[in-house]
């Protein structure tokens, strides 16, 4: 796709604003207030299922992209998987997208979408989030929309937040409401399982990432703000 990696604390505000713009007509689109937060109201069976369009419309532009065989599963293990602070893998003897089914609703489709690019051949985790992403906000569903929407305005809302801490906060009072309780449901979530499990498993994941050619480690997960802010140049976030 020859996207370049590098950009300007500039093109990542002009990006986050298009993206705050977007997220909050899609959120309104859903719930008709700006206050409410998004409830899904499918059930994670036919999350798995409707995740197929994204990728029939994402493979219409970028055919590489095409998902075939269909395998999600909500895994055995998602206890443990909440213990250790993560939303799901691929089963490397199965070629399953497992998932943890105990996750927030509202983020639960853009898991199963970034699962879904692992099967069908990416190993790194920001291209990942960045394939997953595209499927998402190609997804015929405003639930899938907003899944995937609201996950990369927290990773670009975060990245500013270590930049300028000013910007950060003139951007946060544009964000509808509804989105920002959303986050907090997600917060209070993860914090329930905050344990010294999480800490280290996430040491030795950073390890494994870093020994599988992925030499930024477990902080790839972050690096597909790279992607999207250059990707969406001249572009609308669809």
């Amino acid at each position: 796709m020859k996207i370049k990696r590098e950009y300007t604390e500039q093109e990542l505000v002009l990006f986050t604003e298009k993206l705050i713009t977007q997220t909050n007509a899609v959120h309104k689109a859903i719930t008709k207030d700006r206050l409410k937060k998004v409830v899904n109201p499918y059930s994670q069976d036919s999350i798995f299922k409707l995740t197929q369009n994204g990728y029939d419309q994402l493979a219409k532009e970028h055919a590489y992209f095409e998902y075939k065989i269909p395998s999600q599963k909500k895994s055995l293990l998602s206890l443990p998987l909440t213990y250790m602070g993560f939303g799901g893998y691929l089963n490397p003897f199965t070629n399953e997208a497992q998932v943890n089914d105990k996750l927030p609703m509202y983020g639960f489709p853009n898991v199963v979408c970034h699962e879904m690019a692992h099967q069908i051949g990416f190993g790194s985790e920001s291209e990942c989030n960045f394939i997953g992403f595209l499927a998402g906000v190609k997804n015929e569903d405003l639930y899938f929309q907003y899944s995937a929407l609201s996950n990369a305005l927290r990773y670009c809302m975060s990245n500013i937040g270590m930049k300028n801490e000013k910007e950060f906060d003139r951007l946060k009072v544009k964000i509808n409401p509804g989105i920002i309780k959303n986050y907090q449901e997600s917060e209070t979530f993860w914090q329930q399982y905050d344990t010294f499990i999480d800490k280290a498993f996430h040491a030795f994941y950073d390890q494994y990432l870093k020994s599988n050619q992925q030499e930024e480690g477990i902080d790839s997960y972050s690096k597909f703000v790279d992607l999207l802010v250059n990707y969406y140049k001249g572009k609308e976030v669809q």
